[in-house]
């Protein structure tokens, strides 16, 4: 029996099936791990992330020098999917920003449509923090193969002019800046400070379904930095949307966020 983890998901007020729903497993494993198993590095990552627990406190039989070079440092978690981040996790994130907050996506729907979210951002905003959102330019190539790779077709773009006007609520704050770019993302990137969400893009799945790796101590990771040095790079082609958003070009289906 694993007593630390026990513990923990007491402290943190979850039982198996939530922490299974959060993770993206079944409750069995979950069960598995409670008896004794050790789980693989990136659940280990993921389940010590929700906890708000160290590894080494969790599975200190499972942390030894073979991990530490199998694993960057910067890496802190690995979730099989976007939608098993908890709430919490979003809310940590852009809370902890005292400089920079950046967004760079094709739509960042779900983002938009959380308005208690993007009141922290804008309270950030308000106290200092440059905030730059760089999204698809929904009338752009890219975009419509995007939403033809996730089987949406059209309502990529229709997701992306609806996530802008969310977003343009932000931009009456001289720190909040928005613009378009007309790139292939292989990736997604939520950053505040040194902390990164990196959501992975897949063929034909949407990006909520990806696996997400988060990043610590952008300031000096490899890997981090790269993906950094990727924002910088889109942001400086990027262009303010044109406005106001047409939305005759393309058929509107119904909305799901991705």
């Amino acid at each position: 029996m694993n007593e630390s983890l026990r513990r923990a998901m007491l402290r943190s007020r979850l039982r198996e099936t939530d922490v299974a729903a959060h993770l993206g497993v079944d409750p069995k494993t979950v069960r598995r791990w409670l008896s004794g198993r050790v789980p693989y590095p990136s659940s280990r990552a993921a389940l010590a992330d929700l906890l708000g627990a160290q590894e080494t406190d969790l599975w200190p039989e499972a942390t030894g020098p073979s991990t530490g070079r199998s694993r960057p440092e910067e890496l802190a978690a690995v979730y099989p999917h976007r939608w098993t981040i908890p709430r919490d996790a979003w809310v940590r994130l852009f809370e902890s920003a005292e400089h920079a907050i950046d967004v760079l996506a094709y739509s960042a729907l779900f983002l938009s449509e959380d308005a208690g979210l993007l009141s922290i951002i804008a309270e950030k905003a308000s106290m200092g923090v440059r905030v730059r959102f760089a999204l698809g330019d929904p009338d752009s190539d890219f975009v419509a193969m995007r939403g033809q790779e996730e089987g949406i077709g059209d309502a990529m773009a229709a997701k992306v002019r609806n996530a802008l006007t969310h977003y343009m609520l932000l931009a009456e704050s001289e720190n909040v800046e928005i613009r378009v770019h007309q790139t292939v993302l292989y990736s997604s990137m939520y950053r505040a400070d040194g902390q990164i969400f990196v959501n992975q893009h897949i063929y034909g799945t949407p990006a909520a379904r990806s696996p997400v790796y988060c990043l610590r101590g952008a300031e000096h990771g490899e890997l981090a930095n790269a993906h950094l040095a990727s924002f910088e790079q889109i942001w400086a082609q990027a262009v303010p949307p044109r406005w106001p958003l047409q939305h005759t070009r393309r058929r509107v289906l119904p909305r799901r966020t991705s």
